[in-house]
């Protein structure tokens, strides 16, 4: 669709990306199931190759409703571009892959996904990168942080798994006055909750396998990109800014401007890293975003319900969502994520670590599952499954203590939800 800035959110989680097709007239994208494309001669393959002209030359780069996808999520965050890729993990390695060199860090937050700390301490070590971890709520640490060998910034604009907001604007001016982009995992909010790109961010990724898709049935990633960072304002990024000798030396900044992130994630990230989506795992993720606004509304307002109950409960000792006005994060949301604090949270039990087997054990309407998102309310205690690889001192700065539970509160009626916990806490 053309002027879709100009389009409400409602409007353009149904209609971002989707044409009919020209062939048949079909109103829903289709599946292009096809691993390579006819050129219609030699002139128009070298083309697509120099990047002269855009369209489609292999599955692995491009396919139209992969692409369809990253145009409609690109729509919703309010960037240039977006290329969609196999996971959240992935999305993660396509935004640094560009940024960096061996040498090089990342300044991240304490309060991620553990298998983000995971991938940050020891995986990117793999390819000369580091990660310095600081607690985002000392701003002056995380300014005090960056160093001349750093090229981003990383957090999460609410946080898996203890729901704490970031003060993106914040963060964002540091990473202004740092000259390096700011990259935030939006996935937990989503579009709909909070547009970080609005807040300074220059980069937002996210596992698509999550809210978005928002019925546990396939996996996936996005990069999405501002298009506003000068990459030729210092010498840091010079797989954007100089002679990129992986592409025959082509400067992607000076060649295709706002999209050349994007268009450099697709001709070098994808083609050598090979991290591709699935056209039907796109398919999935596009019809789920059709009703994205909906089911948040649904999420936070069960999650609301569901929070203030728990605070109230004998065995519990703290609840981290930041819906409710105790939270210290509750007066973050106005501005950051004005529509509510979304549908993840932590519960911590008096119980402790054997308290929290018992809860996961006993409870029936919630699944116990690593992942969240889901229109299902589902339950995971991270200290032994999702961030069982961090150290004591990980566990506790991101939220993610053993006596400390993680609840992704579904859309089902919420009377059922409360009952299901009920249930499970007398049994505590």
């Amino acid at each position: 669709m053309s002027d879709t800035r100009k389009l409400g959110f409602d409007t353009l989680q149904v209609h971002a990306g989707a044409n009919p097709d020209p062939a048949t007239g079909a109103r829903q994208i289709p599946i292009y199931q096809t691993t390579a494309y006819v050129f219609r001669d030699a002139d128009h393959a070298a083309a697509l190759f120099d990047l002269r002209e855009v369209g489609y030359i292999y599955s692995r780069l491009t396919n139209p409703t992969v692409a369809a996808l990253a145009e409609r999520i690109a729509a919703l965050e309010g960037g240039a571009g977006a290329v969609c890729c196999s996971s959240g993990h992935a999305a993660q390695l396509m935004a640094l892959f560009p940024l960096m060199q061996p040498g090089c860090n990342v300044v991240a937050s304490t309060r991620l996904y553990g298998g983000t700390i995971q991938q940050f301490t020891n995986t990117i070590r793999k390819f000369g990168w580091s990660a310095k971890f600081v607690d985002f709520d000392d701003v002056d640490a995380v300014a005090a942080a960056i160093d001349d060998k750093t090229r981003a910034i990383f957090c999460e604009s609410i946080a898996n798994p203890g729901g704490y907001v970031t003060d993106i604007p914040a963060i964002a001016e540091i990473a202004k006055k740092g000259g390096v982009p700011l990259i935030v995992d939006n996935t937990s909010a989503t579009p709909y909750l909070c547009q970080p790109i609005k807040l300074g961010a220059t980069l937002v990724v996210h596992s698509t396998t999550k809210y978005l898709t928002g019925n546990g049935t396939v996996t996936g990633g996005c990069v999405v990109d501002s298009g506003t960072f000068d990459w030729s304002a210092s010498d840091k990024f010079p797989s954007l800014s100089a002679p990129e000798p992986a592409y025959h030396g082509l400067k992607f900044h000076e060649a295709l401007g706002p999209m050349a992130f994007t268009f450099h994630s697709i001709a070098i990230g994808l083609r050598d890293l090979g991290m591709t989506m699935n056209p039907q795992g796109a398919h999935y993720t596009l019809m789920g975003i059709e009703t994205l606004s909906l089911r948040m509304a649904r999420h936070v307002e069960n999650a609301i319900k569901v929070a203030e109950w728990l605070e109230k409960q004998p065995q519990v000792s703290a609840v981290t969502y930041a819906g409710l006005k105790s939270s210290p994060y509750h007066g973050r949301l106005a501005s950051v994520c004005p529509k509510g604090a979304g549908g993840l949270f932590t519960l911590s039990l008096k119980g402790g670590y054997d308290g929290c087997v018992k809860l996961v054990s006993a409870l029936k309407l919630f699944s116990h599952v690593a992942n969240l998102g889901d229109t299902r309310s589902l339950v995971i205690h991270p200290a032994s499954t999702t961030h069982r690889q961090l150290s004591p001192d990980q566990l506790k700065a991101a939220g993610a203590a053993p006596e400390t539970v993680r609840l992704s509160i579904g859309i089902e009626d919420p009377a059922d939800i409360i009952a299901d916990l009920e249930q499970a806490l007398a049994q505590v």
